[in-house]
């Protein structure tokens, strides 16, 4: 079972599309009207109409929260781990652990993350998007740039008739530099996590089955202008491409930062974007990409193996603030969950009648994490080697998924 993490940084408003409140008063239910999906009596807002016609293929939680403060790292940490960064301990990202411990093929990369890591998000704190206490070793291998450029092309991939004597040398000689150096560390942790980790990459960027994995090139122009020539989109796609050549995981971040970027994080006023804009610029690009993500994967035979989630850090504001834009909201909000065993065409959980609080059914991160391990095959509560030895589990023992998602 593989799966894909579509992380949707800066954090859409629930409201604004999978949990419509067309009957509360118009500063909350905001200007976007219900409509019907392909799944009777589910709704979604109109600013998703090619994610309504995919209802069949996923579920919707709709009473996600969390307890902490409404800072985007730590609803990064919360909804990539389960967990918060606590006592200087990081916990890794569902990729990471995944990888731990159901390792695949070595010259395949068992988490990738694309396009590129979360960077400033207004704290401090780890983004959750780390092998964390497991180490370097299984730190998710980074893109590191943008598959929508039409001259992509993946550093240190290339085809080896690329790659010139010179080049081929300056690697060996770097390589040689970087042994000689970690002879000198070989009795640390540290310096034999980064021996590892060195090998590693070293066996990934030199791999032909990991160069082919990556080339978007070889996609036809339909497939690639069904997921849209976007940053998000062509993400969508090079996951999808990944998975089916033997990725364990990976994850999509769709923006970087929320600072000087039209994004999810709708605080109406400069640097951020206003609901208008989301509307606009951000949710087209979502509800193409993730349509198209599914449906292919549906088309290929692949859905019924490979976990497919879109979530956020947190939701926002129900009441629109003066500005025009919704503020952060870790009180409720909504996920989409598809693919491997999950039930599709289902609600589970539902927000108050003006969405600041879970109705019924409240997930915590932890129930969400429990709940995508269970999906991928994993016993959440299975133990990991975590700070000094201690064992770890990935959930705590108390902590069930939300096990309406499978039936039976």
């Amino acid at each position: 079972m593989s799966g894909i993490m579509l992380f949707l940084v800066g954090a859409p408003s629930h409201i604004d599309t999978l949990d419509p409140k067309p009957d509360a008063p118009l500063e909350i239910r905001g200007p976007y009207k219900p409509i019907a999906t392909s799944v009777p009596g589910i709704r979604v807002t109109e600013i998703l109409p090619q994610v309504a016609r995919q209802a069949d293929k996923f579920s919707i939680i709709r009473s996600v929260y969390f307890q902490g403060a409404a800072v985007h790292d730590t609803g990064h940490q919360f909804m990539q781990t389960g967990r918060a960064f606590t006592g200087g301990i990081e916990h890794p990202h569902v990729g990471c652990a995944l990888n731990h411990l159901k390792p695949g093929n070595e010259e395949i990369p068992g988490h990738v993350l694309i396009p590129r890591p979360i960077g400033k998000t207004g704290g401090n704190q780890p983004h959750g998007q780390s092998g964390g206490y497991l180490g370097r070793k299984y730190d998710p291998f980074v893109l590191g740039t943008d598959p929508s450029d039409p001259k992509f092309k993946v550093p240190d991939l290339l085809p080896p008739d690329y790659l010139g004597d010179v080049r081929v040398d300056r690697r060996k000689r770097l390589r040689q530099v970087v042994e000689d150096h970690l002879k000198l560390a070989e009795t640390s942790t540290a310096g034999k996590q980064t021996r590892e980790s060195f090998d590693q990459a070293f066996r990934i960027m030199s791999s032909p089955a990991t160069r082919e994995a990556f080339d978007l090139h070889k996609e036809p122009d339909s497939v690639r202008d069904r997921y849209g020539r976007t940053r998000f989109g062509q993400s969508c796609l090079l996951a999808r491409r990944l998975v089916e050549r033997g990725v364990r995981f990976v994850t999509v971040n769709m923006f970087e930062t929320v600072f000087d970027e039209v994004t999810w994080d709708i605080h109406g006023s400069r640097p951020f974007t206003d609901i208008t804009e989301m509307a606009r610029l951000v949710a087209p690009s979502f509800d193409q990409g993730y349509s198209a993500l599914l449906e292919d994967l549906a088309q290929r035979g692949m859905l019924s193996k490979t976990v497919v989630t879109a979530l956020g850090e947190f939701g926002r504001t129900p009441k629109i603030n003066p500005a025009g834009g919704r503020d952060h909201h870790p009180g409720c909000w909504s996920m989409l969950v598809s693919g491997g065993k999950i039930r599709p065409g289902m609600v589970v959980g539902a927000s108050d009648e003006l969405g600041y609080a879970p109705k019924s059914r409240p997930a915590n991160p932890q129930m969400v994490a429990a709940t995508l391990y269970k999906a991928l095959g994993v016993n959440p509560h299975t133990e990991l080697p975590g700070p000094q030895g201690r064992p770890m589990p990935l959930v705590d023992h108390s902590i069930e998924p939300l096990n309406e998602l499978f039936g039976g």
